[in-house]
């Protein structure tokens, strides 16, 4: 019922998990990953001890094989469970049991001298969505890992995917210090839970997560003059709000500034957004 993609990437400094699913809000299942650590994806008949004990033992030195043997040896109910792993070296491995619905299978692989893959769904339309999946990851190498990640999730949609439909979707990316922050490792946390179109609409959020979480270049920056404020504060009131800081929000790099005090500069996007001049 789910198809998933568990990866390290090439640079070796993120850990990820993109998945998709007739299912509701799959991402509070099937993904974990730790920095430094390795990433798990548990689906099928889902055991969900896998992460935490998978992850543990990847933290005790395991490699991703050793780690998922462990998992399926001491699972009663193993024939019936899908996992992916890798570990903090990039080294991947997946596990398809004998009971898993057709069509069910996964497949791994090295992408760079230290990144790495496992790729697996189960109930799909045919191997075309692992295939797919690869093809994709292997594609997108000169992207973010975030975006390769869902790189493969959409090919692997757009092969066939789940072959009850779609419901939702979900992507993690850990990286030391990649928080909110800094606080953190977590780089991106984003779940859509119940969607006609969850993995569309998981790339949207992942733009807006870029747009409004990653410190803007020099180049995106507009300065905010007076009659830029004014234009601003005009749009925020007819959207009901009582200024443009009620409406936009002062948690965005370029809003950090005390309520009522004009910013410096705005984003370009975000200015075309709320001037509707991104459709």
């Amino acid at each position: 019922m789910t198809f998933s993609i568990v990866a390290r990437s090439d640079d070796g400094e993120s850990w990820g998990v993109a998945v998709a699913s007739k299912f509701l809000a799959v991402g509070s299942a099937v993904p974990a990953a730790a920095a430094g650590v390795g990433a798990i994806a548990t689906q099928a008949d889902a055991n969900l001890a896998f992460k935490y004990l998978g992850l543990a033992h990847l933290d005790d030195g395991a490699t991703a094989q050793v780690a998922l043997d462990r998992l399926v040896e001491e699972d009663e109910g193993r024939e019936h469970r899908q996992v992916g792993v890798v570990d903090s070296d990039g080294n991947a491995a997946t596990w398809t049991g004998s009971e898993c619905f057709a069509w069910a299978g996964g497949a791994t692989g090295r992408s760079g001298e230290r990144g790495g893959y496992a790729i697996q769904g189960n109930i799909l339309t045919g191997p075309e969505v692992v295939e797919a999946m690869e093809r994709a990851w292997i594609a997108a190498e000169d992207q973010p890992v975030e975006r390769r990640l869902l790189a493969a999730l959409a090919a692997g949609d757009d092969a066939g995917g789940d072959s009850r439909g779609r419901q939702s979707a979900a992507l993690l990316v850990v990286r030391d210090g990649a928080g909110y922050g800094g606080h953190d490792d977590v780089a991106v946390d984003l779940r859509v839970d119940d969607h006609a179109d969850p993995v569309t609409e998981l790339a949207r959020l992942v733009d807006l997560n870029e747009l409004y979480l990653t410190a803007s270049t020099p180049e995106e920056q507009v300065p905010v003059d007076d009659a830029l404020m004014i234009e601003l504060e005009s749009l925020a009131k007819a959207e009901g709000k009582d200024s443009f800081h009620m409406w936009v929000g002062s948690e965005n790099y370029e809003m950090r500034v005390d309520s009522g005090a004009r910013p410096a500069w705005i984003d370009r996007r975000i200015l075309e957004i709320i001037r509707g001049e991104d459709a």
